[in-house]
């Protein structure tokens, strides 16, 4: 699962990483890109800081899903250090070659399933946007925002998002078709998936599950919270494909 991750992500980069991390416009350059990346810190990421009363200076964070660095940027202006991390080295060669004059940004690539090359309590926050939403199956959503408690320290502050919905977002001839794509890329006929997607005037590169990711219910999420050692959470957009949990890692996770 995972090398299919990464060679799906892969390949969206060497198409046009701008548009597969911000696929709400097509004509992105350089300049709105990381515009993009800064209003969005503004918008989530501030306001939260602010509440928790989290002084970026001199801090340690983790960015889940960095890409090619939309959001990187607006982090390494204000942390001490950047792990910036992704499963696609495409994706992550594209950030370094834009980010080339932060060195307070260290690359860091992944399997798609886990953090291990992140130590325990080494961070101060955690933080991921537009990732766990493409997260083909639920364990591995709930894997990734227990691996990110894991990696904070106690005390620390994390922040993320994914995809509550239970919803269909699409009319029934739609999800037919979708579900005839996932299918092929199953069972591993890439090929096949992409031809039937183009068939139906729909982008190959977003063939798969890969793509259109797992939603998860808010229950889950909050147990998996718990056991990693956030009792309390704040929950915004509950049931909605833009649901966001903030918190502080308490230090007192279950064995």
């Amino acid at each position: 699962m995972a090398g299919v991750m990464q060679r799906d992500w892969d390949e969206r980069a060497r198409k046009d990483a701008f548009f597969y991390i911000a696929s709400w416009r097509s004509d992105w350059d350089e300049k709105s890109f990381f515009e993009s990346g800064e209003h969005d810190y503004r918008k989530f990421v501030e306001p939260v800081l602010l509440q928790a009363g989290f002084e970026p200076a001199g801090k340690t964070m983790l960015e889940v899903g960095c890409g090619a660095g939309r959001m990187t940027r607006s982090f390494a202006q204000r942390f001490k250090t950047v792990l910036a991390f992704d499963l696609s080295p495409e994706m992550q060669r594209r950030g370094q070659l834009l980010l080339q004059g932060f060195e307070n940004v260290r690359w860091v690539l992944g399997d798609g399933t886990s953090l291990t090359a992140i130590e325990t309590h080494s961070m101060d926050f955690a933080f991921s946007y537009l990732v766990l939403q493409h997260f083909p199956t639920q364990r591995l959503v709930l894997d990734a925002i227990r691996e990110m408690l894991r990696v904070l320290k106690p005390g620390g502050l994390f922040l993320f998002q994914f995809n509550g919905s239970q919803r269909p977002t699409m009319n029934w001839k739609g999800r037919v078709v979708w579900e005839i794509v996932d299918l092929q890329w199953a069972l591993g006929l890439k090929r096949a998936s992409q031809s039937t997607a183009s068939w139906f005037h729909l982008d190959p590169e977003m063939a798969g599950k890969s793509w259109r990711g797992a939603a998860v219910e808010i229950q889950p999420v909050l147990q998996t919270l718990r056991s990693a050692g956030a009792p309390h959470v704040q929950v915004t957009g509950e049931g909605t494909p833009m649901a966001w949990c903030w918190g502080t890692k308490t230090g007192d996770e279950s064995p």
